[in-house]
Order: C-alpha cells, then structure tokens, then sequence
C-alpha cells in the first residue's frame, strides 16, 4: 500500500507527482484534468503501462489524443469532492495532520454516501 502525503492548499497538483505514479495501479486508464497534462508525467505513466486520458492543454504544440466520451467521467468524481467541500472542516483544512484530515474526509465521504442511500 502507498502511502499519499497531504499537500499543502497552495501547491500545484503536479508536486504530488512521484507519490501519485506509484499509487496508481498498471495497466488501467488515468483520467485527469489540464494541469496534470505535463510531458514528464505522462511519460513516467506511460513507462509504468498506465494509459493517461488527459485532455490537452490549449498552448501544447504536439496535441495528444485522448477520449472525450471516456473523459467526461472525470464529471463524477469532480461533483463529489464539490459535495465534500460542503464540509466545512474539509474545506478550510482545519485538521493539520495528514492522519486527522483523512479520517475528516472518510466521515464526510461516508455521509455523502449515506445520503444517496
């Protein structure tokens, strides 16, 4: 099992880069958002045997091809980390420590799902 380490809220996602290639699992599909659409990272995801489905960024001079029927699953995921920053503890980072802030979120995560139950 990896283990992630909590960011700090004003670093770039792309710092999270060597613990996020090892927490992925090979051979399945990766689906991002732009800002992970980094040649360094794709090619690390690549050499591992992990398919990126990256959307490309506007300013990329080699234009990639990626799935947009597969991408917009991404939409999931996204509405459900906006439901968790309705959590207030969630939002504002009010647990400091990566251990107590992961256990807020798996409370927050296990409310939202209860919801839809």
């Amino acid at each position: 099992m990896v283990s992630l380490s909590l960011s700090p809220g004003q670093a770039h996602d792309l710092s999270a880069i060597p613990d996020l290639i090892e927490a992925v699992p090979e051979d399945t599909v990766l689906l991002a958002d732009k800002a992970y659409d980094a040649k360094g990272f794709i090619a690390a995801l690549v050499e591992r045997g992990v398919c990126p489905n990256i959307s490309n960024k506007r300013n990329r001079k080699d234009p990639r091809g990626f799935f947009p029927s597969l991408y917009k699953l991404r939409n999931a995921v996204e509405r459900f980390f906006g439901k968790l920053k309705h959590f207030r503890r969630i939002a504002t980072r009010y647990e400091k420590r990566a251990d107590n802030y992961l256990a807020m979120a798996q409370l927050a995560s296990a409310r939202v799902l209860m919801r839809r139950l």
